[in-house]
């Protein structure tokens, strides 16, 4: 019986199936519902290595950039050899659908999930389906508020969705520095943004944005003829290419990535604030390489992995022995919009509803 009601509730929508029941969690970035204490933080051992090699390999699915997330598997294949990871890379509303697909169906294919929607662990959690397991770096280095209370799920990557605009057809003097500027007709039929029902990077945005800017922004945005994307890693590469001039949201680490690659793009923190994404990094109870996840959470979370996503991929980290990028602008000092995953878990099918008619998208 209970089988039954954790494949119906891990259907498509997880909205619409929670829709309601997300008013009873705290706004923080992990605020679940307390299920048990966490266990004892675990460190990597012979032993643990010695089953991972037995397992042979680990299956992650992620909605990290593909290049930084295979970056990422090579560098933990070179620390312990004979252990392949598999990277199933998609969007993460697709990440979200495919387990919802798999577990109705009795498959139990993915070992460690990433997705850059936290309010998809709030439901995996939930539902039951996720394990407890606390690397030792992880209860060493990570803010209590970027580490799940019972253990099932911790911060992998921390970034920020924000508008950059194109270097060779913009001049600094002249780039948006606010929302409010995106609005300006001089940008009508330059600006490119993602989709929210695609990417849980832009889900996240849309829902800080709208909650501090209004619907009305949108609605006003949707008058400049914007060129509509899917992933949220799509905008840096239109503005690369030159396809627009100004991207109204999207990867600040790709913008990284390309700026620091010699690319004509520069990011541009809005003084409203630049909306705050989580990604976190879980492990599935009935995964089919249970040590094999183990040891691959335990890297991913480690100073090593971390330390390389931010100086290869990008992206910003929590862990508190890892150090920025020089060149790049310290997230102490940009002014973020507050992250609500329980709020875009709450109201995500709303939100993907009304920017769809909005946009027309």
């Amino acid at each position: 019986m209970r089988k039954r009601l954790i494949r119906k509730r891990l259907g498509i929508s997880r909205r619409d199936v929670l829709r309601g029941t997300g008013a009873a969690l705290a706004s923080v970035a992990f605020s679940t519902r307390v299920m048990a204490a966490a266990p004892p933080a675990e460190a990597v051992t012979p032993a643990l290595i010695e089953a991972a090699r037995k397992e042979g390999q680990v299956i992650y699915y992620t909605s990290t950039d593909l290049p930084v997330a295979e970056k990422l598997a090579k560098a933990f294949e070179a620390k312990y050899p004979g252990i392949a990871v598999r990277v199933e890379r998609t969007g993460a509303e697709r990440v979200f659908q495919r387990i919802g697909q798999e577990y109705s169906s009795n498959i139990h294919a993915v070992d460690v999930v990433n997705s850059s929607d936290a309010a998809h662990f709030i439901v995996w959690k939930r539902d039951g389906i996720l394990a407890p397991y606390v690397p030792e770096e992880v209860a060493k280095f990570y803010p209590d508020e970027h580490r799940d209370p019972d253990g099932q799920f911790a911060s992998f990557r921390v970034w920020l969705s924000i508008i950059a605009y194109n270097t060779s057809l913009v001049k600094a003097e002249e780039a948006p520095k606010s929302f409010a500027d995106l609005l300006d007709p001089k940008w009508k039929g330059k600006i490119v943004k993602a989709h929210p029902g695609y990417s849980g990077t832009i889900m996240t945005a849309t829902y800080q944005m709208q909650r501090d800017l209004g619907w009305s922004f949108f609605e006003k945005l949707a008058k400049q003829n914007i060129m509509q994307v899917q992933s949220s890693a799509d905008p840096p590469k239109k503005l690369d290419l030159g396809e627009r001039a100004v991207m109204a949201d999207g990867n600040e680490y790709n913008i990284f990535q390309m700026k620091e690659a010699g690319r004509p793009v520069e990011p541009v923190y809005a003084t409203e604030g630049s909306p705050l994404i989580i990604g976190p990094n879980g492990i599935f109870k009935d995964c089919p390489h249970p040590n094999a996840a183990k040891l691959f959470q335990s890297f991913a979370l480690s100073r090593e992995a971390q330390q390389l996503i931010i100086d290869v991929g990008g992206l910003r980290s929590v862990h508190s022995q890892t150090a920025e990028k020089a060149g790049r602008k310290p997230l102490k000092d940009i002014k973020t919009m507050k992250d609500d995953a329980a709020a875009v878990e709450r109201e995500g099918e709303q939100i993907k509803s009304r920017y769809t008619r909005i946009f027309r998208v």
